[in-house]
């Protein structure tokens, strides 16, 4: 119960961290080096928790599996890339938000769809199959969007999130499937953990940009917003025309509107520059407020 209160105010939790690393930022600057190992941890702690079983339900129903990914992947890179343009973004805020849209599914996604009465089921095959899928996808629509705008190394890119998503989520599942006991006994903590290492990734990032967070932050900030609401109404709107039901369309809406913003911050930091990484740090904190409220709305139908 304890976790779940902790779990429930992440927004909350990054907002007052966020606060404390502006102001003592040369202490969590310090940390740039952890980003990385971070996120690997969170991706590997999602791999712990898949099983055969995911694997079958995309098997056993790919079609929405195949819609939801689809949309993830058209949807949230081309409205990065217009909203960018529209609010005329500086090259490194632009390479941000578009890394951002160009990521899978993030893992908070598959909380969020169980309280908004969505399909389960579906946003965990959506998850697993985006993040497998991303590991080429990301880096090829990031070279799409960005080669006219900034210097892309796109199979950096790659080998970087094969380093970062696919071989921690890989081990995860091994040692899921050969030591299942063990696992499910530490299962129950793992999202609280996972939430842990996003927090301290947000606080990074806000103390790599303090200097010019008030000058950047604001604009940033309403891309984000706009981005995030714009991933959330497509997907469920562009799922119902495609002739999916409320309930998957939901949860598509939240799986499409909740990205990885950990692995785009990462990627950022690696390939960019400190304020590439502020869209997805400021992401993070917005899509877990959207996505609770929307969570608390639907839920009570």
């Amino acid at each position: 119960m304890l976790l779940n209160r902790f779990n429930a105010l992440f927004p909350l939790w990054a907002v007052l961290l966020s606060a404390v690393a502006f102001f003592a930022h040369r202490q969590f600057a310090a940390l740039e080096g952890a980003i990385v190992p971070l996120l690997a941890l969170v991706m590997f702690m999602m791999g712990l928790t898949l099983s055969r079983a995911d694997l079958a339900r995309i098997a056993h129903k790919p079609v929405p599996v195949f819609i939801g990914v689809l949309l993830q992947f058209l949807l949230m890179p081309l409205a990065a890339f217009a909203l960018a343009n529209l609010l005329r973004l500086s090259p490194q805020l632009t390479a941000g938000l578009v890394l951002v849209g160009c990521c899978s599914g993030g893992t908070a996604s598959n909380v969020i769809a169980w309280l908004a009465r969505g399909d389960v089921a579906l946003s965990i095959s959506m998850t697993l199959a985006s993040s497998l899928i991303g590991v080429v996808a990301t880096p090829l629509l990031v070279s799409f969007y960005l080669s006219q705008t900034v210097a892309v190394d796109t199979l950096g890119l790659l080998l970087s999130i094969l380093q970062m998503v696919l071989l921690p989520v890989l081990l995860g599942g091994i040692c899921n499937h050969f030591a299942p006991g063990p696992i499910r006994r530490i299962e129950f903590i793992l999202p609280s953990l996972a939430i842990v290492a996003i927090l301290l990734i947000i606080a990074i990032v806000v103390a790599l940009n303090a200097g010019s967070l008030l000058q950047i932050g604001l604009l940033a900030a309403v891309a984000v917003v706009l981005h995030n609401l714009l991933g959330l109404s497509g997907g469920y709107w562009c799922s119902r025309l495609l002739g999916l039901d409320r309930k998957q369309s939901r949860t598509i809406a939240i799986e499409v509107g909740m990205q990885n913003s950990g692995l785009g911050v990462a990627l950022a930091l690696q390939f960019f520059s400190a304020s590439a990484a502020l869209p997805g740090a400021l992401f993070s904190v917005w899509h877990n407020i959207s996505g609770s409220v929307l969570a608390s709305k639907w839920g009570k139908r």
